[in-house]
């Protein structure tokens, strides 16, 4: 008898930039990967081929994988963004899979409740608080304790992240996020906000991997502009960091705690951290891979692709790594200026940097860009390498100094409500 492949299903938001690397991945490992999302009547075919779910309803998801795996079975249940990972772990729990206890995969995605878990657990925390929406914001803006950070619930990459300094710019923030999220999510999400205090330092990603509680190190990430605020838009990751090898391991062991924390034991996690001196500080820790193209600097750090990483893991097998010569990094180029694109002029220019591998412009001529706080996507990416991390930095930055960005004004009006938004161009070229 033939042994069938490894099943994977990937459950997705429609559109994921995730899903296609995944899909590539798992194709590379014979791996025999399902699309799980809200693609019915989806025109790509990863989508349109896969298992139709409709993500908004998890007991109605949760029946469709049930009678697909009757089926098939699944062998491993992966999701791969934020708004999936928690019917993930659900759909696994109900199947028997290994996969991390529900509850940790929301402790992972929702601030709010991971700050008291961590507070609970004995992790240091900033001061914080819940802030409601509906209630009377200049009394609640009156009670914080200033500089301090508002930040939706349930978001990621920055967006509707606002620092303030007095009860003014509190309540001008307030206003401006309740926008941005009263189409968001649960009830909750919709009407509070997260607001904590402003924490100093530099600021660190790390990838890693949980086996059985424990953390396997992919890479730790420098982003070496100061972010701080009023909105905290990332730019530059550059990899191997250069912090001191007693600061590098303080930073694993607070996100290993961390983890502990949350119930987080298996699969892939991005977590983001301040360091202030000696303390490290948890920013955030989902139980997911790198958003953006970012992921791409794994092969770097590796010598695999991070879907690779992911699904090797899944099947049980030892992830041994290539650690590369010298430095990489990436500039997420960001979106400073708000209108209608009209071209990028130093691309050539930019391309010739020594160093500089790539330059992927995710979003089109003639087409909205929308910055933080709003904004949630990335004009394009910048990617080198180099000898070391600091000539990879400096590549990007001379790659960057290259390009001018020519935006026009956009008038609002009855010509113009169709127009697409940046985020409309980033989801088409992630498919």
């Amino acid at each position: 008898m033939v042994e069938r492949p490894f099943r994977v299903l990937l459950i997705a938001p429609h559109g994921s930039y995730r899903t296609l690397p995944y899909v590539e991945a798992a194709r590379r490992l014979n791996i025999d990967l399902v699309v799980a999302s809200q693609g019915k009547h989806s025109l790509i075919q990863v989508y349109n081929q896969g298992l139709n779910l409709d993500l908004s309803s998890p007991a109605d998801a949760l029946q469709v994988i049930d009678q697909a795996h009757q089926q098939t079975p699944f062998d491993y249940i992966l999701g791969s963004d934020d708004a999936t990972i928690e019917l993930a772990a659900l759909a696994a729990r109900r199947l028997g899979l290994l996969q991390n206890p529900p509850e940790a995969a929301r402790y992972s995605r929702r601030k709010d409740l991971a700050r008291e878990r961590l507070r609970q657990s004995g992790v240091p925390v900033p001061w914080h608080g819940r802030i409601d929406l509906q209630g009377d914001l200049l009394a609640q803006g009156r009670s914080l304790r200033y500089p301090a950070v508002l930040k939706p619930l349930a978001m990621s990459g920055s967006r509707g992240v606002i620092r303030v300094d007095n009860t003014e710019a509190f309540t001008q923030a307030c206003a401006r996020i309740a926008a941005i999220v009263a189409r968001q999510g649960e009830e909750d999400e919709q009407r509070y906000l997260l607001a904590e205090r402003y924490l100093p330092g530099v600021e660190i990603a790390l990838d890693g991997l949980l086996l059985d509680g424990g953390l396997q190190l992919l890479a730790m990430f420098d982003k070496p502009e100061p972010l701080e605020g009023p909105f905290f838009e990332e730019s530059y990751y550059i990899t191997p960091s250069r912090l001191t090898q007693e600061s590098q391991r303080r930073i694993v062991d607070r996100v290993e705690q961390a983890c502990r924390a949350y119930g987080l034991r298996e699969g892939p996690i991005h977590a983001e951290c301040r360091v202030d001196g000696d303390e490290v500080w948890i920013l955030e820790v989902a139980a997911r891979t790198i958003g953006g193209q970012c992921g791409r600097l794994l092969q770097f750090g590796t010598g695999y692709s991070l879907e690779e990483l992911v699904l090797t893991h899944a099947q049980g097998a030892a992830v041994s790594l290539q650690r590369g010569e010298g430095g990489a990094g990436v500039l997420m180029i960001p979106i400073e200026q708000g209108g209608i694109l009209r071209r990028i002029e130093g691309l050539s220019r930019a391309s010739r940097i020594p160093f500089i591998e790539e330059i992927n412009i995710q979003i089109r001529e003639g087409h909205e860009l929308i910055p933080l706080p709003e904004g949630n996507a990335y004009l394009g990416f910048i990617f080198a390498r180099a000898p070391s991390p600091a000539e990879a930095e400096q590549a990007l930055r001379a790659a960057h100094a290259c390009l001018n960005i020519v935006v026009a004004p956009l008038w609002r009006g009855l010509s113009n409500q169709s127009l697409p938004t940046a985020s409309d161009m980033a989801q088409c070229a992630r498919q």
